[in-house]
């Protein structure tokens, strides 16, 4: 008769097993025979599948379940339930997981573990708070190193490890893309996470989480926090999930919003960081069949540590520091510390303090939910964030007609609920002009205003039948038809997302910003420049050329819930946020570099008004919800 332990270790096993097999070939390998679905194989994968489970149940349950020493504070909840109880949950509700889209999709020739009907959507009035399972974005400065073959995570490989010491931005591989139709490098999550016998320590973040999956990427010893989304109630807390490994959530006001950040902080043995921002989550669907986006760069530890200055809080590092607490790391990098000396980071200040951040070009642009009032405070999260950063990248257009128009192109995954007086808002803050300017402007007035110059980059219906999974890989890419059909939405804003690489479908989330320079007919030029941007005027425009623009990288979509909206006065603002969100900005200098770093094919193609319609998710037959079941 088998133990208890054994019968979750052997659940667990079945678990790995179902979300490893694929029908064609897989980008990321636990296994080197990964790909090989004989009958001897398969048996023989199980059966390493099951003693690796054993052994990581023997060791768990050695571990009391109570005894996760937990620093107190505000908001931070009683550690949950022990390992033992994580696994025997995680192995139910992968079972009932996968009886539920074999009854649902027999009949689809796709792997299970592209059912995307459980994954989140960044729609403003309706957030899923169920299980999640999927998100995607990102560029690069250096593009001269080459792709390395995929290092399998079952076995230990020579250290061939890639570095990128000043910064670099690529796609992810997927299996219906590789290579690439437009050659480009990639990146592969064995290649971002490097030859896993030099990790020391790791702070991971993501939403849609499969904790067995991203396990086997790490060695058992190597202690990890995992930023993921808070339960139901949207309290913060923090517990063991793995003998290493703790896991943590910030709180969400009532429950509300996504801890939608998907980054890695990677200490390596050697002292060297490596910090990455990507689109894409810690789920296997996200890092083989979806293209997504991801940024990596190398830092040294520097030779002695700086002593830490209260005065500078708008860099990199500090900005990262900000977020590391806002999302309820500080208690559980407390935890491991009690039970791990050998962490590089005693605490969170020491980021800035022992490593070197000089070569990071890029602008952290974060936002932290929930409610944030004063000016100090609105700057540094949200939209007033990216205003801030195209400041200090000496990109401000300048406000009135007479300065530069600023286009940008918004690249995503799932939409909002758009109005003129958002879109607007979000477009001064581009632009790196303040919302003093408009603040203490009547509601009235704003909601006349012309939408401006934004091109929503989302994909049709017929791109979405044409991709490589068809119909059933559209179920992590969000619109529904009350948004699209409503009063006023910006139907004629839309354009074609479409990958440069192949017939794949894109999780990355994007924006391309380029300025053109304009010039006025002088009989009709006025004697002074418009301070608003919204005053009529009779001027010709011509546009002359592109200029310089700038790029955003990261977990962010085009919504109000990732980018904040804004109320209260020009003395006194107050902004909303949904959502945590975390990506980079860095400048382009002409179109030819904007043409290389967009995920998507530019110029996107609009839609045409009577042929193309947006891909809407919950029209699908392959993505309707279950029937219930009445007994």
């Amino acid at each position: 008769m088998h133990s208890e332990d054994e019968d979750l270790a052997r659940a667990i096993a079945l678990s790995l097993k179902e979300s490893q097999r694929s029908k064609k070939p897989e980008v990321i390998t636990i296994d080197d025979d990964d790909d090989d679905n004989s009958g001897d194989h398969e048996d023989m994968r199980y059966q390493a599948d099951l003693q690796r489970a054993l052994e990581v149940s023997k060791v768990q349950s050695q571990i009391s379940p109570t005894t996760v020493p937990v620093a107190s504070g505000p908001g931070i909840g009683v550690p949950g339930p022990g390992p033992s109880t994580f696994l025997s949950e995680r192995a139910k509700l992968e079972k009932e997981r996968l009886e539920r889209q074999k009854r649902l999709r027999k009949e689809v020739d796709l792997d299970d573990e592209t059912n995307g009907t459980d994954a989140e959507s960044d729609d403003d009035s309706d957030i899923s708070m169920d299980g999640p399972p999927a998100k995607r974005q990102h560029i690069s400065t250096s593009s001269q190193d080459k792709s390395i073959p995929l290092i399998s995570t079952g076995a230990s490989v020579p250290s061939q490890t890639e570095f990128f010491w000043a910064g670099e931005l690529r796609q992810t591989a997927t299996r219906f893309s590789e290579s690439r139709k437009d050659g480009k490098p990639t990146f592969r999550l064995t290649q971002v996470l490097g030859n896993k016998s030099e990790l020391n320590f790791a702070i991971l973040s993501s939403y849609a989480l499969d904790l067995p999956w991203i396990y086997e990427f790490f060695d058992r010893s190597v202690p990890v926090i995992m930023v993921a989304q808070p339960d139901a109630t949207g309290r913060a807390s923090i517990k063991y999930t793995f003998p290493t490994w703790v896991k943590t959530a910030p709180p969400l006001r009532g429950g509300f919003g996504c801890q939608h950040m998907k980054f890695m902080l990677l200490f390596y043995k050697t002292g060297r960081l490596r910090v990455v921002i990507s689109t894409a989550n810690l789920i296997s669907y996200d890092w083989r069949d979806m293209e997504n986006s991801v940024w990596v760069q190398d830092l040294p530890l520097r030779s002695r540590p700086i002593p830490h200055d209260p005065k500078v809080n708008d860099d990199f590092p500090s900005i990262m520091q900000r977020v590391l607490h806002a999302v309820n790391v500080l208690p559980a990098l407390k935890t491991l510390l009690q039970e791990h000396s050998g962490i590089p980071l005693t605490a969170i200040e020491d980021l800035r303090a022992r490593w070197d951040w000089s070569k990071v070009k890029a602008h952290l642009v974060p936002s932290i939910a929930g409610k944030h009032e004063g000016w100090p405070s609105v700057i540094k999260t949200g939209h007033p964030r990216l205003m801030m950063a195209v400041r200090k990248m000496g990109l401000r257009t300048g406000k009135g007609p007479r300065n530069d128009n600023l286009i940008i192109e918004c690249q995503g995954s799932s939409l909002g609920s758009y109005t003129t007086q958002w879109m607007n808002e979000f477009h001064w803050s581009a632009r790196g002009e303040s919302a003093e300017d408009w603040l203490d402007e009547p509601k009235r007035r704003r909601e006349k205003l012309p939408f401006p110059p934004v091109k929503v980059v989302f994909p049709t219906k017929r791109t979405v039948q044409a991709s490589a999974l068809g119909e059933p890989g559209g179920g992590t890419i969000f619109c529904r038809r009350r948004q699209w059909a409503a009063k006023n939405f910006p139907r004629d804003k839309f354009y074609d997302s479409k990958s440069k690489g192949g017939p794949v479908l894109m999780h990355s989330k994007m924006i391309i910003a380029t300025t053109q320079r304009v010039s006025h007919s002088s009989a009709n030029s006025r004697t002074e420049d418009s301070d608003t941007e919204d005053d009529d005027s009779d001027d010709e425009v011509k546009i002359i050329e592109p200029a310089a623009g700038w790029a955003y990288v990261g977990s962010h979509n085009f919504t109000p819930s990732a980018w904040g909206t804004l109320s209260g006065s020009a003395f006194n603002p107050i902004l909303n946020v949904t959502n945590y969100e975390l990506g980079i900005i860095f400048p382009l200098k002409d179109e030819a570099e904007a043409n290389g770093v967009a995920c998507f094919e530019r110029p996107p193609r609009k839609y045409a008004a009577v042929a193309d319609g947006p891909w809407i998710q919950e029209e699908s037959i392959y993505h309707q919800p279950e029937p219930i079941e009445v007994e």
